[in-house]
C-alpha cells in the first residue's frame, strides 16, 4: 500500500524510520510543519520528521504547509495518492479533503488509551493523574478530537519514576509494531472498528509554560507526579526570591508546615505541600545551571528563611 506520513515531533520518528524500511508498502511522502525558529539566536529550523527524511537520504517529497486546511495543500496531498495516512503528533486539524483522501483509511498513533486523555497532552496526563498503564492507540481519524473509532491498542506499565520524557520515548518505541500490526489487518480486510466509550471520556489540554507553575496547595504526592510529568516540558517550577526555581524530582517527607514554606534540614531543601511535604532533588535555578537541591543550599543559605 501507498502510506503517507503527517507529522511534527520526535515521537513520530520511530514510525517513520519503520515505514521508510518496510518493503511490502511504499512511504510516498511526509507532511510536516514549516521551519520554525529555535534556540536562543532563533535559528531557522526543520521539524525532525523533514530531518529524518534528508539524514535517511529519502528521496521523498517533504510538505510543509501553515495551514493543512487550504485547498492547495489538500490538493498537494490527494496528488501523492495515499491508500492509508498515518498521523502521529502533527499539531494542525485535518480537514474533511485530506480524512477522505486516502483509498482505505487515514489513522492517527494516539499517546494513550483512548477514551482517556483525548487531546495534546495524553503523556503528562497520564503521569499526573497516576495512571498504572497507559499506551498507544491506533484510531481511524474523523473530525473530532480524538473521537474516530479504535482499530487497536497496545498497553505499556507507567514505572513508579516514570517521566514526560521517559514515557515519551517508550510510547514512541512501541508505536511502529501497533501500526505495523494495524496495516496488516487493514490489507487482509479484518482489521475491527471499535467505537468508543464516550462516557469514560477524559481530556488532556494543551500545556503551557504556566501550567508548569506548581500550587503548594495541593498534596505532596499530587505535586510530585506533576513534577514528573512535566520533565522535561512544560516544566514545574516555583518562586523563589522572584525568580523561577526549576524542579526536575521531589521525593515526599514527613514534615509538616504552611503550604510554600521552604526550610532546610542538613542537605535537604523541603516545601511544606497541603498535605505532607517535598524534599526537592534536582533543581535549576533562572539563569543557572542544573543542579542538586544541596549543591543549590551551598550557594543560596539564606533561602530557607525567605
Amino acid at each position: 500500500m501507498r502510506i503517507l506520513f503527517i507529522g511534527t515531533g520526535e515521537i513520530g520518528l520511530p514510525t517513520l524510520r519503520m515505514l521508510s524500511n518496510w518493503p511490502e508498502h511504499k512511504l510516498v511522502g511526509v507532511v510536516t510543519q514549516p521551519d520554525k525558529p529555535a534556540g536562543r539566536d532563533q535559528k531557522l529550523t526543520s521539524p525532525s520528521p523533514k530531518q529524518a527524511v534528508q539524514n535517511l537520504g529519502l528521496d521523498l517529497p517533504v510538505l510543509q504547509p501553515d495551514r493543512i486546511k487550504s485547498l492547495e495543500s489538500v490538493h498537494a496531498i490527494r496528488a501523492l495518492k495515499p491508500d492509508v495516512i498515518v498521523v502521529m503528533a502533527y499539531g494542525q486539524i485535518l480537514p474533511r479533503g485530506v480524512l477522505e483522501t486516502p483509498r482505505v483509511a487515514c489513522l492517527n498513533l494516539h499517546a494513550s488509551l483512548l477514551p482517556r486523555w483525548r487531546g495534546a497532552a495524553p503523556i503528562q496526563a497520564a503521569i499526573a493523574a497516576g495512571d498504572r498503564e497507559t499506551g498507544i492507540t491506533v484510531m481511524y481519524m474523523d473530525e473530532g478530537l480524538d473521537t474516530g473509532d479504535i482499530l487497536l491498542q497496545r498497553k505499556i506499565a507507567l514505572a513508579s519514576n516514570e517521566t514526560g520524557g521517559s514515557l515519551h520515548d517508550k510510547l514512541a518505541q512501541i508505536a511502529p509494531e501497533a501500526l505495523a500490526e494495524a496495516i496488516l489487518l487493514l490489507d487482509k480486510e479484518k482489521a475491527p472498528r471499535l467505537p468508543q466509550e464516550n462516557e469514560f471520556a477524559t481530556y488532556a489540554s494543551k500545556l503551557e509554560r504556566k501550567h508548569g507553575r506548581i500550587d503548594w496547595s495541593e498534596s505532596a504526592e499530587t505535586i510530585e507526579r506533576k513534577i514528573r510529568a512535566f520533565d522535561p516540558r512544560p516544566g514545574a517550577f516555583m518562586e523563589i526570591d522572584h525568580r523561577h526555581l526549576k524542579i526536575f524530582s521531589a521525593t515526599t517527607a514527613n514534615r509538616k508546615g504552611k503550604p510554600g514554606e521552604i526550610s532546610q534540614i542538613e542537605n535537604e531543601l523541603i516545601v511544606a505541600a497541603g498535605e505532607g511535604a517535598l524534599s526537592l532533588g534536582e533543581v535549576q535555578l533562572e539563569g543557572k545551571r542544573r543542579m542538586s537541591a544541596a549543591e543549590f543550599l551551598r550557594g543560596h543559605s539564606r533561602i530557607a528563611q525567605l
